[in-house]
């Protein structure tokens, strides 16, 4: 399977390439967004890509979108990304990867949400009995469930930039007190759903991110992705126990790999051998496999 580390569509004016989604204007109303294959580590983007990661995040959002869209409505347009673009290359480069979107006006924030005490969470644990400033019981293990998810928004950084945890009180000063509210409540309830439908099928999700945007009357919408393992931390339920963090169906094959080479997190990254690239490729696919059975 060929990868597509960058698009290249010269029918439609690029607006912005992120760590990895490249982002084109349709027209006043809407955008295209193509999932390309690239991974970002310690934010760092790498030369590798991961060969069908692209298709892996579109199809499992898609089907996110569809499931979760009694909860709040999502930026899909509906129109086939196919359809405005131009020439069988473009189209190539664009097909099962890409979405046209609606134009929105993101928010300043991401909403993340944990329903377990992994990663950053922990370590905040660790050291202060809290995480961004939400007190937790005292006793709780690594990779515990916690007593109810938990909303920690952070801030966006720009590539290359690290995201920053902020408090309730930080993301209230910048979207105002109700939409705060609306964002976290959405949030919350979507993980819940989310959550309780991969545990049918053998994931655990122990936490994730969602992005939101606004229209011009001001209706909150789901944007971006939606619950992939780029976005959220999946473990395999067979493995799962409380103590130890789990291996997760994501990019952690090469996070470890990258740890252990003595990098300094600065770019640019080492070359990431083929194996190592190829055992993360089988674990997004996996994941998607069991998420949706396709």
């Amino acid at each position: 399977m060929s990868a597509l580390h960058e698009s290249n569509l010269t029918s439609l004016p690029l607006l912005h390439r992120g760590k990895v989604r490249d982002l084109y204007e349709v027209d006043a109303q809407h955008l295209l967004i193509v999932q390309t294959d690239r991974l970002s580590a310690f934010d760092v983007i790498l030369d590798d890509p991961i060969p069908g990661k692209g298709e892996v995040l579109t199809t499992l959002s898609n089907f996110w979108f569809k499931k979760l869209g009694h909860i709040i409505p999502n930026h899909l347009s509906g129109i086939a990304p196919e359809s405005v673009v131009k020439g069988d290359a473009e189209q190539a480069q664009v097909r099962g990867r890409s979405f046209v979107t609606k134009k929105l006006k993101p928010l300043p924030i991401e909403a993340i949400v944990r329903g377990y005490l992994v990663g950053s969470g922990w370590k905040d644990y660790q050291k202060t009995g809290t995480i961004c400033g939400l007190a937790l019981p005292a006793g709780l293990r690594e990779a515990q469930k916690l007593p109810e998810p938990l909303f920690t928004p952070s801030t966006k950084a720009a590539v290359g930039d690290h995201d920053e945890n902020i408090s309730y009180a930080q993301a209230v000063e910048l979207l105002g007190e109700a939409r705060a509210a609306q964002v976290r409540d959405a949030t919350v309830a979507l993980y819940v759903e989310a959550a309780n439908y991969a545990a049918s099928r053998g994931i655990i999700i122990a936490d994730t991110k969602f992005e939101f945007g606004v229209d011009e009357a001001g209706t909150l919408y789901l944007i971006d992705e939606a619950l992939t393992p780029d976005s959220s931390r999946f473990w395999p339920a067979e493995s799962y126990q409380v103590g130890s963090n789990p291996p997760s169906f994501d990019k952690q094959f090469v996070r470890d790999w990258l740890e252990a080479s003595d990098w300094n997190k600065q770019a640019p990254a080492p070359r990431v051998p083929q194996d190592v690239l190829q055992k993360t490729a089988d674990k997004y696919h996996e994941a998607l496999q069991r998420l949706t059975a396709e």
